[in-house]
């Protein structure tokens, strides 16, 4: 078999919304855009959705609307897709890394206080694969500490946490649609907020600064050109109808592999809160402590050969080449981080995996597993 890490589920409905706005004279800033954000919002919950080109965008225009720049320090993790960081240092801010929780992967929240200090102007946290942070405590945190709170649910579209959707915590928060996301516009994101300002500055700067009712030429800020097309909207529109039915049957496809890994003593599937719903983004076992992250690396090599897609996830931010560089940051400094980052591996996950393909999977990882035990 030849089985990809992940591919986006398109029907013949989505491809016909595609070809519809294609025969309009609106392929950008039409009515599609305008819908599919209410979409977006009505489904988090929510006053506002910007839609953008990004989720890297969107992160982007929050941090700026907030007014974060210069001397200013936002706490993140640096567990993440590295969008979560760069984002801040788009406008001079710091990212200072808390390490996470070793169970959900996501933000340690018992070490947040510890890392604030006078320049603390923010807390960004990530939903990590689509598992929700501990939003409670988050907000606690940020009230006492008069922080803004962003909320980077790029990968956890559909989450929930103590009943309420992701991306509707904090001041703002994002969601994106790369063609491995629970939805896809091919390229796209959106921000999430009540919060009238950061709705309207994010209007205004992902079309280069244009204030609402200006001619074309005119620009009141500084902006960007983050616009998304009618085209990546229409395909939005129409993969949104079906939204309970993706998180859905990703549930069922994470449950059928947890059932089928259960008796692999030399791993550990991923973790589920119970104070919250996943979405699930990816499926990301890890390898327990007597594998090194060259025998992963190796095991990683042996599947894909097999034809198995398959990955890391993730990276830690803090050892990417240019932030050693600019920060000094070396092993050791985050070690939870680097420990699961070093054993985790990706497993194929897309809406329409079959049964025997996951079989596949399972069958052949095991086999690898042995031999390297």
């Amino acid at each position: 078999m030849d089985i990809p890490l992940a591919k986006p589920q398109l029907t013949e409905k989505d491809r016909q919304a595609v070809l519809d706005v294609l025969n309009t004279p609106k392929l950008s800033l039409g009515p599609k855009l305008e819908e599919f954000e209410g979409l977006i919002a009505d489904y988090t919950g929510v006053n506002h959705a910007v839609a953008v080109n990004s989720g890297t965008s969107a992160l982007h225009l929050i941090i700026r609307s907030l007014g974060i720049g210069e001397g200013d320090e936002v706490i993140t993790t640096p567990f993440s897709f590295i969008s979560s960081s760069n984002c801040i240092l788009f406008e001079g801010a710091v990212p200072v890394f808390v390490d996470i929780d070793p169970d959900t992967l996501n933000i340690g929240v018992e070490k947040i206080e510890e890392a604030i200090t006078e320049n603390t102007k923010a807390l960004l946290a990530v939903d990590v694969f689509g598992q929700p942070a501990e939003w409670g405590k988050l907000e606690e945190i940020a009230s006492e500490y008069n922080l803004y709170l962003i909320e980077d649910s790029a990968e956890a579209l559909g989450a929930e946490f103590q009943g309420k959707k992701a991306g509707s915590f904090g001041d703002a928060g994002v969601f994106a649609f790369y063609p491995n996301k629970q939805i896809t516009t091919g390229e796209g994101g959106v921000i999430v907020t009540n919060n009238d300002d950061v709705a309207t500055l994010s209007r205004s700067m992902r079309n280069q600064g244009r204030g609402e009712g200006d001619k074309w030429l005119q620009h009141e800020r500084l902006g960007y050109n983050y616009r998304i097309s009618d085209i990546n909207c229409a395909l939005g529109i129409s993969q949104m109808e079906r939204i309970d039915e993706i998180v859905s049957r990703r549930a069922e496809i994470a449950e059928s592999y947890n059932q089928k890994l259960q008796n692999v003593s030399e791993i550990q599937t991923p973790l589920v809160s119970p104070s919250g719903k996943t979405s699930w983004f990816v499926y990301v076992i890890r390898l327990d402590d007597q594998f090194t992250r060259e025998t992963r690396d190796t095991i990683l090599e042996e599947l894909s050969q097999r034809g198995i897609g398959c990955s890391n996830y993730f990276t830690p931010i803090h050892l990417q080449p240019f932030y050693r560089k600019r920060f000094g940051y070396k092993p050791g400094d985050f070690p939870i981080t680097e420990g699961v980052s070093s054993r985790t591996i990706a497993l194929p996950f897309f809406n329409e995996i079959t049964e025997e393909e996951m079989d596949y999977v399972v069958g052949h990882f095991k086999e690898v597993i042995r031999e390297f035990k």
